[in-house]
């Protein structure tokens, strides 16, 4: 199901302003926007190339929390998005049931809004400042992600390991299969891997639509675990 076709730039950002410097900003105004054409797009990138900036600004522009959460969720912590969801305008299909912003970097403070709101009935009926990130994550997804929603991640593989992260993928899976859609910011191979998904890669230079194993994560990942040593010696050796 896609809920979200694209995302149009329809405004310039000030020349003042630390957005006209960034990489993933050059590069809409390029491409004049993105369009979503799978049930599940994962972002990629280097650090630094805009991702978590373009997935905050895509939730923002939905109605979400900039620090997480669903539409109802209203706190605040510290007002550290940029501006850039007021330069975007989304392209809509379809008015999901159902939808949730989930951010690794502010997990902690979603799970302190829950507690003082005494809202974990909908998250399985425990405080995820009782469960490991990783455990907190997967319990999030399974017992709030409905299906019939757009779900979008920020780096979910930062407190996975690799078993988990393909636990993560059966739960992706159920989503699709319950008319969902997702978009991913994420440097996991494994998550990319997804059948059937698209990836958007961002670089310094454009914005483009590439096959997984085309991503310097996947290229570099290999490399690694095929030749360790080789690897190990050309970093380490003085």
């Amino acid at each position: 199901m896609i809920y979200l076709k694209g995302i149009r730039l329809n405004e310039l950002p000030e020349e003042t302003s630390y957005l006209a410097d960034l990489p993933v900003v050059k590069n809409l105004i390029q491409s004049g926007g993105i369009e979503f054409s799978k049930p599940v797009t994962f972002i990629a990138g280097e650090n630094g190339s805009g991702k978590s900036t373009l997935l905050e600004a895509i939730s923002i522009a939905l109605g979400f929390n900039p620090e997480g959460g669903s539409r109802d969720f209203l706190f605040s912590t510290k007002d550290s998005h940029s501006e850039l969801y007021r330069l975007i305008t989304t392209i809509r299909a379809a008015h999901p049931k159902d939808g949730f912003f989930l951010r690794a970097e502010s997990f902690y403070n979603t799970a302190s809004y829950l507690d003082e709101t005494s809202s974990l009935k909908r998250y399985g009926n425990v405080s995820f400042h009782k469960q490991s990130h990783g455990e907190g994550f997967l319990s999030l997804i399974e017992n709030r992600f409905l299906g019939n929603g757009i779900y979008l991640m920020d780096e979910p593989e930062s407190a996975l390991s690799p078993s988990r992260q393909m636990s993560l993928l059966v739960d992706i899976d159920n989503l699709v299969k319950s008319n969902s859609q997702l978009i991913i910011a994420t440097h996991s191979p494994i998550l990319m891997s997804y059948p059937d998904s698209e990836v958007i890669y961002l670089t310094p230079d454009r914005i483009e639509k590439v096959n997984y194993k085309e991503t310097e994560n996947y290229k570099i990942t290999k490399q690694f675990i095929n030749n360790p040593e080789q690897m190990l010696k050309y970093l380490l050796e003085d």
